[in-house]
């Protein structure tokens, strides 16, 4: 076989493969996700069952909602952005970044503090003043909700002052986590989501003590797969999302019905 015949084969052989692996991705519609960091663990749950029910794959791409919201300022290609806040959805819908009428809130999160080794001895709020509390992750306040809604109830609580040298700073909360995990924290601000099933102590902040943290989704303007992304959004409004959420560690947004 002459070597132009080799190079036509396997060119032929290319180009078939190309056509199947095309094929597939149109059988498969894919969405692509912008979501906050306290979505991590729920939102493997969420895609799972939203593919089960519609065929729709979602890949989500994680980070903090200041960081995630100027990556779509900035034009990344997300379908869909859920947000730990309000107020970043907000913005975007004003610069005309969402498709109009898609913003909507999904969840009210639940503000919690993890304490991962039970022989330290933090039941409440007020006992990080305690010397064995050592070090305090929260999540950037200019970067996350959830690490806003902490300087909030440590002021609230009156120790911020106290505490402000035992607190280390992290780009999201699911890296402040990561600081608890591996034992260089003590005590750790996040999201109840992502600590309800963790051992240690973990302890729900009275909402009282910060602003209530809702929690906005919206549609991408410049998304190519608006029906899709309009189908993944009415789920987690209206559809199983709302259950799996709740049993996530969320409260409800009241959307549903």
């Amino acid at each position: 076989m002459t070597f132009k015949r080799v190079f036509v084969h396997v060119a032929a052989l290319f180009l078939a493969v190309t056509s199947l692996v095309s094929g597939q991705d149109t059988a498969k519609p894919r969405l692509t996700i912008a979501a906050a960091a306290n979505l991590t663990d729920v939102a493997q749950v969420l895609g799972t069952r939203f593919e089960a029910a519609t065929g729709i794959h979602a890949v989500f791409s994680f980070g903090s909602t200041a960081q995630l919201t100027q990556q779509i300022e900035n034009g990344a290609p997300f379908d869909v952005f859920l947000a730990a806040d309000a107020e970043h959805v907000q913005e975007l819908d004003r610069k005309g970044l969402l498709s109009p009428g898609s913003r909507a809130a999904y969840a009210n999160g639940v503000l919690a503090l993890w304490v991962p080794s039970t022989a330290t001895p933090v039941n409440r709020i007020d006992d990080l003043m305690l010397p064995q509390v050592r070090v305090i992750a929260v999540a950037k306040p200019e970067l996350a909700p959830y690490g806003e809604a902490s300087m909030e109830a440590l002021r609230a609580a009156g120790i911020l002052d106290r505490v402000k040298a035992k607190i280390v700073y992290s780009d999201n909360i699911s890296m402040a986590k990561q600081y608890g995990a591996s034992g260089n924290a003590d005590a750790v601000f996040t999201a109840y989501s992502l600590v309800m099933k963790e051992s240690g102590k973990v302890i729900r902040i009275d909402d009282k003590l910060h602003r209530p943290i809702t929690q906005e989704l919206g549609v991408m303007a410049a998304s190519p797969h608006k029906a899709e992304a309009a189908r993944f959004t009415y789920f987690v409004l209206h559809g199983d999302g709302r259950a799996i959420l709740a049993d996530s560690g969320y409260q409800p947004s009241g959307k549903g019905h």
